[in-house]
């Protein structure tokens, strides 16, 4: 966690450039250096999507190539959403960390620690799905607990428990349900949340800054993917996204 801390500080940024590349696979290829080398200045983070590259003929080179462009200095977090366990989830985490040589993952904790701590290394990354950003008819996460809660505050329980054993793990939690955010920052006062959802999704960022800020003014990981690829310049879309973000920080690093 050390590394995005340093970064964020170094930065003065929360923000995680989302890499969701779209296009044949000539164009993705210029497009994710533009937006790599247009970016890397406000960047705290980077996270590439894998399903975006493995959609490809050729993908892992490609997001071998898109990790290695990155600056040394700046976390990239591997979107993979893994969620096996034991031995297979051993493979996932040498696929995510020494054959692509990403920094962190997400991982899908359905299957409980046995699906996250192989993921756990020493200075790694690792963001638990707790209450994501889509809102779909049947939704797991939002089960009501008898003992009270959700089934997404067990889940950042259980993250919570891990990281103090392990270090490095956090939780994913999207920014379209304010109020959610508000809950699992109470659960999870410490921890770092990567949120997706603000922008195309239709999170709120100033609630979801709100809720989910620590007193420090980090904590959170604000993710955006679309609006940077699809801006005719990612450089300036990426400062202003900054500069709002820390508009509401109580404490600028």
């Amino acid at each position: 966690m050390e590394k995005l801390i340093q970064r964020a500080r170094q930065a003065n940024s929360l923000l995680c450039v989302g890499l969701d590349p779209t296009g044949d696979d000539q164009q993705v290829a210029r497009r994710l250096a533009e937006v790599i080398d247009q970016t890397s200045s406000y960047a705290a983070a980077f996270k590439p999507n894998l399903a975006f590259f493995l959609s490809r003929e050729d993908g892992v080179k490609l997001l071998r190539e898109t990790v290695q462009r990155i600056p040394e200095s700046i976390p990239v977090i591997l979107d993979g959403k893994f969620g096996d366990i034991a031995n297979t989830a051993d493979h996932y985490a040498r696929f995510a960390y020494d054959v692509i040589g990403a920094d962190g993952v997400t991982v899908n904790p359905y299957m409980g620690d046995d699906a996250i701590v192989p993921f756990a290394r020493p200075g790694k990354l690792v963001f638990v799905l707790a209450k994501t950003s889509n809102k779909p008819a049947h939704s797991l996460q939002d089960v009501a607990l008898t003992r009270g809660g959700y089934l997404s505050d067990c889940a950042a329980q259980v993250a919570r428990k891990l990281d103090e054993e392990h270090g490095g793990i956090g939780l994913v939690v999207g920014a379209t349900n304010a109020a959610a955010v508000a809950r699992l920052r109470s659960l999870s006062p410490e921890q770092w949340f990567l949120v997706p959802g603000v922008g195309a999704q239709g999170g709120d960022l100033q609630a979801t800054l709100r809720a989910g800020l620590r007193p420090d003014g980090a904590g959170l990981l604000i993710n955006t993917s679309r609006a940077l690829w699809q801006a005719a310049d990612a450089g300036a879309a990426a400062r202003e996204l900054v500069e709002q973000i820390n508009q509401f920080r109580p404490v600028l690093a």
